[in-house]
């Protein structure tokens, strides 16, 4: 199990407070204007305070700082505060999409307007205004993270510009993969890159050496170690989807296999399996997927090497990515902290 790094929580105490400051203002001035804009934005501040990582900013921190950045300037955190509203935009979209019923522990935006919804029996069909709701909540997210980003330079805007636009094209490829039953090992660590991966690690790094001024410079670098790490975070992710713990993940265990998710461990599976696996395979992405069927899908992950596989992969990222990093032109305090980063995030629990 990876353990966090001391100065993820520094990172994420500074964050927090920029993003608890942005809500609470956005509320009292939008509540006044009518109170029943209190609902979408409290949402909204509720998911974005209630936990997550915070690996984002942290990895645009230690880009800044690994640039010769101050890490007291407040533009880290303005950049740290813009990666978690963006986040918050992908999971609540993402959420309706997939259809999921719960997200850190607790009942998914687009479920719980639907509920406010139908308990307060208003027109329309419940559901459909849940959705509307969450889209609406995930679009203010967005719009807010660019706010947080507002003073940034050309560079940096330019960096943020692309990375949003790797995000969308990522959960594109991740919804039509699923719609198809794609199991092409390489389209699916495409998918895994693009919708996760990059957004993750890589851009975060690019974006702190950008607000430095440094990007031309140390891109290639960050990259060597971003890239290889961000594939390693997803693959985590996936097996975490397939294998983890519900109260530690907050969400049900084998969500992703109910989801019919796209993913490497998946594919490398189905190119192995026999008739027996087969047959099991294409329940893959059932939604009435029983416990008994995902505890048999899990077998066939562990009995096709699939889990193995991945698992060596992840420590082959890994040590790739602490390699890079390690030859990289950065400030030694920089160098330390992303090297501590890289185990926690290719072992973590959650």
């Amino acid at each position: 199990m990876g353990t966090a790094p001391a100065s993820l929580a520094v990172i994420a105490a500074r964050v927090d407070r920029r993003l608890r400051d942005l809500l609470e203002s956005e509320i009292a001035r939008w509540t006044a204007l009518d109170p029943e804009l209190t609902a979408p934005l409290e949402s909204l501040a509720t998911l974005v305070l209630s936990g997550g990582k915070r690996l984002r900013p942290a990895f645009c921190h230690w880009g800044w700082v690994g640039s010769g950045g101050d890490p007291d300037d407040p533009v880290v955190a303005d950049a740290g505060a813009a990666f978690e509203l963006l986040h918050a935009f992908a999971l609540v979209h993402d959420d309706v999409m997939d259809g999921s019923d719960t997200r850190r522990g607790a009942r998914t935006a687009h479920l719980d307007h639907a509920a406010r919804h139908a308990v307060s029996g208003w027109r329309g069909e419940a559901r459909r205004y849940g959705e509307g709701v969450a889209i609406l909540i995930g679009d203010l997210a967005f719009v807010y993270a660019d706010q947080c980003l507002g003073g940034a330079n050309a560079e940096a805007q330019s960096v943020w510009n692309e990375l949003r636009i790797e995000l969308n094209i990522g959960q594109y490829l991740d919804v039509v993969g699923t719609a198809r039953g794609q199991t092409n090992q390489a389209a699916a660590e495409r998918i895994a890159r693009y919708k996760s991966g990059k957004y993750t690690v890589e851009r975060p790094l690019h974006l702190g050496a950008a607000l430095a001024g440094r990007f031309g410079e140390l891109a290639p670098e960050l990259s060597a170690y971003g890239l290889p790490l961000g594939d390693a975070f997803q693959l985590r992710d996936d097996m975490l989807g397939a294998f983890g713990d519900s109260v530690l993940t907050g969400k049900p265990v084998g969500d992703d296999l109910r989801e019919g998710k796209p993913t490497p461990m998946l594919a490398i599976a189905a190119s192995r399996a026999g008739k027996q696996h087969a047959e099991l395979l294409d329940r893959v992405g059932a939604p009435d997927l029983g416990e008994d069927e995902v505890a048999a899908l899990q077998a066939v992950l562990v009995d096709t090497g699939a889990q193995a596989e991945i698992e060596a992969t992840i420590t082959a990222l890994t040590d790739q990515a602490v390699m890079a990093i390690a030859r990289a032109d950065i400030v030694p305090v920089a160098r330390e902290e992303l090297t501590a980063l890289a185990y926690f995030v290719a072992w973590r629990d959650r």
